[in-house]
């Protein structure tokens, strides 16, 4: 992606309220629950990966700092609807768009760049957005720059000038994600006192068709990835250059929430919270370096060349469920998991190489030993046992990671990470993290 922009948004109202209200503006993420078969996600994460490392091999450039603009640097709290237990792997967020205001369900994705809503004609039922009846909705012309270098997929027919902008957006290797046209529109935030802001200007894709299964639930994405036009940086730029999301447990109650915030604080900036962010123009993935990994204390014999970007790399991704490790990562961690296991009745569960009858683990059965992801400097994540060993069915536990390609790049997807608060500090390319419980 080209260099990022200044936000060309109007919020003299948002950041005024922001700053008197002394928060941080969030919006509540919710889970979507575990409906979907495990063997479907499976195939979507393993789809997307295929996705990622396409994308990384195409690149061209290196890391970049980003130029935010600081025009706040703290927000206001922002109410969410709950869009859990629809059948997807993915986190909902709500937000409404256009003049009048529409609220829409979307999927919370860092590795997506373009915000996108479905359109009219593109669902037969549900919500969709009418672009004609919009009073903020402004087509980008087919000819400007922003659609010839900073649209992702867009496509090269522009048989006028004024034509819109059009687009073929693809999440997943071999499959099509949503097609349409790219616009300018304001999306509406609620803020404390039952006052609201507009943010103007936001780049918006009108889908007229899509597929997939986390759009069978949702009715959109909400870019939260490193591009120019991505909801995340333009939001970003005016709260101080950072933004944050903490996952509750992908299996919590219907009724519990995580959230998004844009502003900066939400982590302690200590060398153990914090590690470099490598972020690359053209990508729109957070990347960060991986020294080592270990089980039982013990750090795990994984070749150098994994973790360097160069032949591998490791990507943090909301929009993963599962944790992809390259071969030669997937091997070691699963080898040592599996032997610390050895005790517990093993069973049957595809796609799943390692599963357990938990219910059937005799008196002194091995526990679950513990896992740690160090992180170059001290940052060490240690997620909860059930992140990398999850619930498959009840009774049964499974080995939670999928084998990557070799060479290539490694993905911590949303399961690693629930149950911690991850602040993205574009402005200094750090990324934070510590545990938490996720509520306000």
């Amino acid at each position: 992606m080209a260099l990022r922009s200044n936000l060309l948004v109007s919020l003299l109202l948002f950041a005024a309220a922001a700053a008197a209200s002394g928060k941080s503006a969030r919006l509540d993420l919710v889970p979507a629950g575990p409906g979907a078969p495990l063997a479907s996600r499976v195939r979507d994460d393993q789809r997307r990966h295929l996705y990622i490392s396409a994308r990384l091999r195409s690149r061209h450039g290196g890391s970049r700092r980003v130029a935010a603009e600081v025009a706040s640097s703290s927000a206001v709290s922002l109410p969410m609807s709950s869009g859990a237990y629809s059948g997807t792997g993915q986190y909902f967020v709500k937000l409404l768009v256009g003049t009048p205001a529409q609220e829409f369900t979307l999927v919370a994705d860092t590795g997506s760049d373009l915000t996108w809503v479905k359109c009219a004609g593109s669902s037969p039922s549900g919500r969709v957005f009418r672009p004609k009846v919009s009073k903020s909705w402004a087509p980008i012309p087919c000819s400007s720059d922003t659609c010839k270098l900073d649209v992702p997929f867009s496509l090269a027919n522009c048989s006028s000038s004024a034509s819109p902008c059009s687009y073929d957006y693809r999440y997943k290797e071999g499959s099509a994600g949503a097609r349409g046209i790219v616009g300018t529109e304001s999306a509406t935030i609620a803020l404390p006192g039952g006052k609201v802001a507009q943010l103007k200007g936001v780049i918006l894709g009108c889908s007229s068709s899509h597929d997939g299964q986390s759009f069978r639930s949702a009715d959109g994405v909400l870019s939260l990835g490193n591009a120019k036009i991505s909801f995340a940086t333009r939001a970003a730029e005016r709260f101080g250059g950072s933004f944050s999301y903490c996952l509750v447990d992908h299996l919590a109650p219907r009724n519990a929430t995580g959230y998004l915030a844009f502003g900066p604080g939400q982590v302690p900036r200590t060398p153990a919270t914090q590690t470099k962010l490598f972020l690359d123009p053209q990508m729109p993935f957070y990347g960060v370096k991986v020294d080592a990994i270990h089980v039982a204390g013990k750090a795990l014999d994984i070749p150098a060349e994994v973790w360097d970007a160069k032949s591998g790399g490791v990507i943090l991704d909301s929009g993963n469920t599962l944790t992809v490790l390259a071969a030669p990562a997937y091997k070691a961690v699963v080898t040592s998991l599996s032997r610390h296991l050895d005790g517990v009745p093993k069973v049957s569960f595809p796609p799943f190489e390692h599963c357990y009858n938990w219910t059937a683990r005799r008196p002194g059965a091995p526990e679950i030993p513990k896992l740690a992801v160090q992180f170059a400097g001290s940052a060490r994540l240690e997620p909860p046992a059930k992140s990398y060993v999850i619930d498959v069915k009840p009774g049964v536990k499974c080995i939670g990671v999928q084998e990557g390609e070799w060479p290539g790049v490694s993905v911590i997807g949303n399961i690693m990470q629930q149950e911690h608060l991850w602040e993205f500090d574009l402005k200094n390319m750090q990324v934070r993290f510590k545990q938490s419980n996720c509520t306000r």
